[in-house]
């Protein structure tokens, strides 16, 4: 059985290798407080790639890690080498069980074809997929004052927009569109055939729009976490805000290039925000 000083290295190793945008930001907290964002992040990845692996996940496959996660919160560990650090995670900062399953409820409607019809169809998928992960986080942040868990729900909100207006072409091609059916029929853009049109742009201007307003509704979220944690949750904002800015800038041009920020940017964020700590800038 792995002990739980390899599963903490497991879930290490996959954070540094796999978190683009989420991993910069880790640097800022306290060991620990790493450790348990990594297990976290550990976890969610091995969700995500359960509901992308098309040709071999089914409804039984994510049963059956709903199941080993029922049983790793019981201190119960399968075979997969993230339980035991999950588990120390999940118990050393309280952090509510729900979360996990609602994610996985989440991933797990991305096994079938489906359309979205309304924003609030929308606003539940990235619930499920997002803004639990920002509720999960915000505990190992550590705040006293509840509001900020309705914060950390619209900082999910705003990075999984984020995410869907970046994506498009790749989730298009893997045959889901996250787009409302309603905002693709005002706007006039055929969900079966995607293409850079003055009518596209328009949609995506609008859903950009939502996500910006999400973010700014989530700022004071920063000033609610414990003081040592406000530079990594002020980077990770930054990080995919910068990015979201970085798609208007280029027109919503997501259909034959993937907008992204450099490495080079990101750390240099990374490296503001540990500067406004030094000044007690937040």
């Amino acid at each position: 059985m792995i002990t739980l000083a390899e599963s903490y290295v497991y879930c290490r190793e996959t954070a540094r290798a796999r978190a683009k945008n989420f991993y910069y930001s880790f640097v800022l907290l306290r060991d620990d407080q790493r450790d348990a964002m990594c297990a976290m992040y550990a976890f969610m990845r091995y969700c995500d790639d359960l509901s992308d692996e098309t040709d071999t996940s089914t409804e039984e496959t994510m049963d059956e890690w709903r199941a080993d996660l029922a049983s790793a919160l019981n201190g119960k560990y399968a075979d997969h080498p993230v339980w035991p650090a999950f588990h120390d995670a999940v118990k050393r900062y309280n952090i509510p069980h729900e979360y996990f399953h609602a994610m996985i409820d989440g991933v797990s409607s991305d096994l079938k074809p489906r359309t979205i019809h309304t924003f609030d169809d929308l606003y539940q998928y990235c619930y499920r997929v997002a803004s639990v992960v920002g509720l999960t986080i915000v505990h190992i942040f550590g705040f006293k004052d509840r509001r900020a868990l309705e914060l950390a729900e619209k900082c999910g909100i705003a990075f999984q927009l984020t995410n869907i207006l970046r994506d498009v072409r790749e989730d298009f091609e893997m045959g889901r569109v996250y787009l409302p059916a309603e905002d693709l029929d005002r706007f006039g853009v055929s969900p079966s055939k995607l293409a850079y049109t003055p009518d596209f742009v328009e949609l995506m201007r609008f859903e950009a729009a939502r996500a910006f307003d999400y973010y700014k509704q989530s700022m004071p979220l920063i000033r609610m976490v414990d003081k040592d944690s406000r530079a990594s949750l002020w980077a990770l904002i930054q990080i995919y805000y910068r990015l979201l800015q970085r798609i208007e800038a280029h027109q919503y041009r997501v259909l034959d290039r993937r907008v992204r920020l450099s490495t080079f940017e990101k750390v240099w964020l990374v490296l503001q925000a540990g500067g406004r700590k030094l000044v007690g800038a937040y």
